[in-house]
């Protein structure tokens, strides 16, 4: 019987266990120093929080793994001898494979700061992370996070729900503005204020300052400032975790180099998730690292049917994400620049609130929609998806945008303020509406 060894159980590596699990009677073994169940990663932060426990972020009950014969190490790979076919574990342990995923996923990112490795500072991602800042937090008042981003805001809204101060400390004129543009990041900053943190904008990191005990006790800026604290959080991004494949003759870049079957240089040899880089065929291409959930589980469905002989090429499709800036849902389908990209256009609304706005991103020729950036408005994925790739028109998608809604019932409807808008910028060329369609939308 083959025997298919997956490093690593988040969701690409259990991703590719259950789907080959449902096509094969192969052995499979999950190996794991991080936890010994799955759980769902983008919870951790309700686990801090308060309003879950550890076991409600757990997808599948315990008893799930033996029934569906899916063997579970819990401890930590690490070196593979790819000519003996051999994963060597912590306790001294050799497990041979037939086949070999390697699915470890990602570090936060440092960049060689003076004290990065006090106590009392740290980054945000494991299990391990989740409990460190459960001992670095404990009757601490203040805490300065550094970055921004996604991971920076989850943060922040943990620290905040109990009632510690927090600053930021982020390098860009707005929140998250090396990836917002202008009017958007503005508006996240703003919404930051307003739930009383602290922004320190065009800033980094110039040093982190110990107290007599070796604990963080201040930042220090570029410009010299220097800020009192007790905890520092590290969120400038995060980075492939390779570190298991080193000396391995597994070829490497920033991640495990993969080709478009996800498949290593080595025979046999897999790798997905946050820690693959897939090389691109296309000339003056960079090669891509998906460090998101649905990427993650994306590979780890294809590569299952690769395992079994079934070749398909990986194709993610239209870029798309979601997230919370605290209380405001954020989504963005396509491709949305921070600064304006020559051959397009843009159409920005805001709502009087300052929590709502639209962008749509279109080309200046064929006027086809090519991104979109929406916060506090729930737009139906696959709707805006088949819209980019049929290359629908900003004017199609406007007169359509009603049907695109997903908020729920009652919700107030924007369509016709974010339509009178685009209509009195574009004077010249009025959209036409179907009012018999949309009468009773915008009653």
């Amino acid at each position: 019987m083959e025997h298919l060894v997956i490093i690593g159980n988040g969701i690409t590596g259990i991703t590719t266990a259950r789907y080959v699990r449902k096509q094969s009677g192969m052995r499979i073994t999950i190996i794991s120093n991080e936890s010994k169940y799955f759980f769902s990663r983008t919870a951790l932060m309700y686990v801090y929080m308060g309003h879950m426990k550890w076991e409600n972020i757990k997808p599948y009950e315990d008893w799930f793994w033996k029934k569906n014969r899916l063997e579970l190490i819990f401890a930590k790979a690490t070196s593979i001898n790819t000519d003996s076919k051999k994963v060597l574990l912590d306790n001294g342990e050799e497990i041979s494979y037939d086949k070999l995923v390697i699915a470890t996923g990602s570090h936060s990112n440092k960049f060689g700061w003076s004290g990065q490795d006090l106590k009392g500072v740290q980054g945000l991602y494991s299990k391990q992370d989740l409990e460190l800042l459960e001992e670095n937090t404990k009757n601490i008042r203040s805490a300065v996070i550094v970055g921004g981003g996604l991971i920076g805001i989850e943060l922040a809204e943990m620290l905040h729900s109990r009632g510690i101060h927090v600053m930021f400390l982020v390098r860009e004129k707005l929140y998250w503005n090396s990836i917002l543009p202008d009017e958007e990041a503005a508006m996240v900053s703003r919404h930051i204020l307003e739930h009383n943190m602290e922004l320190k904008l065009g800033v980094e990191l110039k040093e982190i300052l110990a107290d007599e005990k070796g604990r963080a006790r201040a930042v220090v800026t570029s410009k010299g400032e220097e800020m009192p604290c007790q905890f520092v959080g590290l969120t400038p991004g995060v980075h492939p975790n390779i570190d298991l494949v080193k000396n391995s003759g597994i070829e490497t870049g920033r991640g495990v180099l993969v080709n478009e079957f996800l498949e290593t240089n080595i025979c046999d040899v897999y790798a997905a998730g946050d820690c693959a880089e897939i090389k691109s065929n296309i000339e003056g291409d960079k090669n891509k690292v998906e460090q998101l959930w649905y990427t993650g589980k994306m590979q780890g469905k294809i590569l299952a049917q690769n395992i079994l002989g079934n070749k398909i090429k990986y194709d993610r499709g239209i870029w798309y994400n979601s997230a919370k800036f605290l209380d405001i849902e954020y989504q963005t389908y396509g491709f949305v620049s921070a600064a304006p990209r020559a051959g397009e256009e843009n159409f920005y609304w805001e709502h009087s609130s300052g929590k709502i706005c639209l962008r749509l991103v279109y080309k200046s020729d064929d006027r086809s929609v090519v991104g979109v950036n929406v916060f506090g408005i729930r737009l139906r994925h696959r709707l805006f998806e088949s819209w980019i790739k049929e290359k629908k028109t900003i004017e199609y998608a406007l007169e359509n945008l009603h049907s695109a809604n997903f908020d729920p019932e009652f919700y107030k409807k924007h369509e016709q303020e974010i339509i009178d808008k685009f209509n009195k910028e574009n004077s010249g060329q009025k959209l036409i509406l179907n009012r018999k369609m949309l009468s009773g939308i915008f009653s």
